[in-house]
């Protein structure tokens, strides 16, 4: 008959292993529970900050037969703000022309620029553009916004300005297609403007760029016949806003929406990046209202044809016009037409001018600018100028270039 001894050491060592292993249980446990919790908090009726919203619409797609719902973001910006007002107006301008094979004569697509429609007069519309845009043009294709397209003509252009009316059917255009015109005197530096144009063609058409005024009251010059000489300074907006090919003639936009200049070209080399010009709207207007009304724009003029003093010998400087020494600018006259304000006044080939209205002039160039940008059809204007080296002043009074 055997006995079992309570104390024996087997008997504490057994109780002690089950203690031990109850609390290593019960901490275990504890601890699981803790880490579920922290990993899913709705478990135990916890919310993390953060996850209330998460948590709300679960459990209402959960009382909706596990339907879920969808959050869109309403992203409205100034900048979205502008563009759904101005986009409207852009439109794609294309330059169609003929061309001669062997005795057939056909046409085709020669480029895409383009257009700011700004104006709808009774049952016509025009839109602005460039002139190198539609230069050359039998026919002309505009591509509105929403994608249809209609027939238009060239109402005027003017190669001086870079620019260009067309117009167009107002038959389904609507009032909200028509742009409004911003103020380009007050744009500041560092402003933050768009360019909407079709870089590259239609494919691309209404698209938007982003950037800021780089400069402004910045001149470029021209050159009108390819001759190697400036024949004009384009007086520009800077911007670093994109503009690539086709976005010529479309509309440089200010955070209001408003029109404040039209994109012309832009310095393409491969060490610059980030340079493109936009014809300030002031001076669009007063062009463009001509280019209507006129289909050219109104110059004044003298009646001359004229050459730089500079590119003369310095041998003709002395001894065929007679210049003071040291003196190499100035401006000769080469031809006088008959009639003009310049023959009138006693002007005569081989004349060197050299002031207008007390304003040193140095070139053609700046002849030319004075002219056109201070003074208007009809003006009066002092010339001073030299001839056979004695100084001579007459006043003569601007007329139409056209008229001559």
């Amino acid at each position: 008959m055997g006995f079992y001894d309570d104390h024996s050491p087997n008997r504490y060592q057994s109780k002690n292993r089950g203690r031990s292993s109850f609390f290593i249980g019960l901490i275990g446990g504890i601890i699981g529970a803790l880490l579920v919790g922290l990993i899913f908090p709705g478990m135990f009726g916890m919310q993390k900050q953060g996850h209330n919203q998460a948590n709300i619409e679960t459990n209402q797609g959960s009382n909706n037969n596990n339907l879920t719902k969808n959050l869109s973001l309403d992203i409205t910006t100034d900048v979205t703000k502008a563009v759904e007002k101005a986009s409207k107006s852009v439109v794609g301008i294309t330059n169609i022309q003929s061309v001669n094979f062997w005795s057939t004569t056909e046409t085709q697509e020669a480029g895409v620029g383009s257009g700011v429609i700004y104006k709808k007069a009774g049952d016509v519309v025009y839109a602005v553009t460039n002139n190198h845009v539609v230069e050359g043009a039998s026919q002309l294709e505009v591509t509105l916004a929403d994608g249809t397209k209609v027939p238009a003509t060239i109402r005027g252009t003017d190669v001086w300005t870079d620019l260009a009316v067309v117009e167009m059917s107002a038959e389904g255009i609507n009032d909200d297609l028509i742009s409004e015109f911003g103020d380009s005197e007050a744009l500041k530096i560092g402003e933050p403007v768009l360019a909407i144009g079709n870089p590259l063609g239609l494919q691309f058409s209404g698209s938007v760029t982003q950037g800021i005024i780089s400069g402004v009251n910045r001149t470029v010059p021209v050159d009108i016949n390819n001759d190697g000489i400036p024949d004009w300074q384009a007086e520009v907006i800077q911007t670093d806003a994109a503009i690539n090919p086709g976005n010529s003639g479309g509309a440089l936009v200010n955070i209001a929406g408003q029109v404040v200049g039209i994109n012309s070209m832009k310095i393409a080399q491969a060490a610059v990046e980030g340079i493109g010009f936009s014809i300030p709207i002031n001076y669009v207007v007063p062009v463009i209202e001509d280019l209507e009304q006129f289909g050219e724009v109104k110059r004044p003029a003298m009646g001359v044809t004229l050459r730089n003093v500079s590119e003369i010998p310095a041998y003709h400087q002395q001894q065929t016009l007679k210049l003071p020494n040291g003196m190499n600018e100035g401006i000769m006259i080469e031809q006088v037409v008959p009639n003009s304000p310049a023959d009138k006044a006693g002007l005569k080939e081989l004349d060197v001018i050299i002031e207008l209205d007390g304003e040193k002039v140095k070139d053609v160039l700046e002849l030319r600018k004075y002219l056109y940008n201070q003074k208007k059809v009809g003006d009066t204007m002092k010339v001073k100028y030299y001839r056979a080296g004695t100084e001579e002043e007459v006043t003569i009074t601007l007329t139409d270039e056209t008229r001559m």
